[in-house]
């Protein structure tokens, strides 16, 4: 029997800190052979106005399953994401459970970004978001379990979706991505924008950016200068080349993995300019998903379906 898990079913089942705790551990493990050599990131455009991203597969040490993610990248619907993660038996191949990737994407983006900023930023609490969707929401979210958030600043294209967000996290709404930075410690990004929207004029020393625009050839959300001038990380080196901050021949100082092991400090001083910019990866579908499934399967959550019937 196949477990189905709708939007409303996950958001039901989902914490943060559960999630957060799931993620960390990956960051700790996911370089292991077995992981870093099999997950693979496939993206494709498409005859259509989008693109199709396939994350094969996600896998963990400790966890025996495994996912598989298919996703449509529309940038004009609502939700721009949509698509399945199939959970997949690691011991026979029986397929778990199948649930919204739109949700898990936004949940496992957003939190592990919310991570990353915690470990690399400074000690300033004012918070700046660029971009007010799913996976800022989560940031946003994920950042106040991890540490004291202050003042939050928001900027979108849309005035209302702007508003909106200001209202949810008590923030206020500013006209431009340039106001944000002169207003935050902590700049959070999760745009479609293929130029940049922040350059090294429109910062100072000790800020902290994340990026979350930037997992597609093209797009940009920081301008060359200002990622030359930061302590830069990623979450995977080969594939910051082939998609993401690394393509114009940059060198990362480190991924988050060696950041979460104490394998490199990350922020060295407090006027430092550090960039965490992710592609994602398979196993941080993995990481949410099989939380997910555990809590739904305990409390009965979600519909049964036998799709060999």
């Amino acid at each position: 029997m196949t477990l189905l898990l709708t939007r409303g079913d996950l958001e039901t089942v989902l914490e943060p800190e559960t999630c957060l705790d799931a993620l960390r551990d990956g960051f700790l493990n996911a370089d292991a052979d077995s992981v870093s050599i099999a997950g693979q990131r496939v993206r494709t455009d498409l005859p259509f106005p989008g693109t199709a991203t396939a994350l094969i597969p996600g896998l963990l040490p400790g966890i025996p399953a495994y996912t598989v993610k298919v996703n449509a990248k529309f940038p004009a619907a609502r939700p721009a994401l949509r698509g399945v993660i199939c959970l997949h038996s690691g011991t026979d191949g029986a397929l778990l459970a199948l649930m919204d990737s739109a949700t898990v994407t936004a949940w496992r983006t957003g939190l592990a970004a919310a991570l990353g900023t915690h470990l690399l930023a400074g000690a300033g609490e004012a918070v700046g978001v660029i971009g007010a969707g799913a996976q800022a929401e989560l940031m946003v979210r994920g950042l106040g379990v991890l540490r004291p958030r202050g003042a939050l600043v928001v900027h979108d294209t849309s005035a209302d979706r702007a508003a909106q967000f200001a209202a949810r996290h008590g923030g206020r709404v500013l006209s431009s991505a340039a106001e944000i930075a002169v207003a935050c410690d902590l700049v959070l990004s999760a745009t479609w924008s293929r130029e940049p929207l922040l350059s090294l004029a429109d910062t100072r020393p000790g800020q902290h950016f994340t990026s979350l625009g930037v997992d597609e050839p093209g797009k940009a959300e920081l301008a060359a200068d200002l990622l030359d001038a930061s302590v830069l990380v990623v979450d995977d080196r080969p594939l910051a080349v082939s998609m993401g901050v690394l393509a114009d021949g940059r060198t990362a100082a480190a991924t988050l993995g060696e950041v979460v092991r104490g394998d490199h400090p990350g922020r060295a001083s407090d006027t430092d300019r550090t960039v965490y910019a992710p592609v994602g990866l398979p196993w941080q579908d993995l990481a949410v998903a099989w939380a997910a499934y555990e809590r739904a399967r305990r409390e009965g959550i979600g519909r049964r379906v036998d799709l060999l019937t």
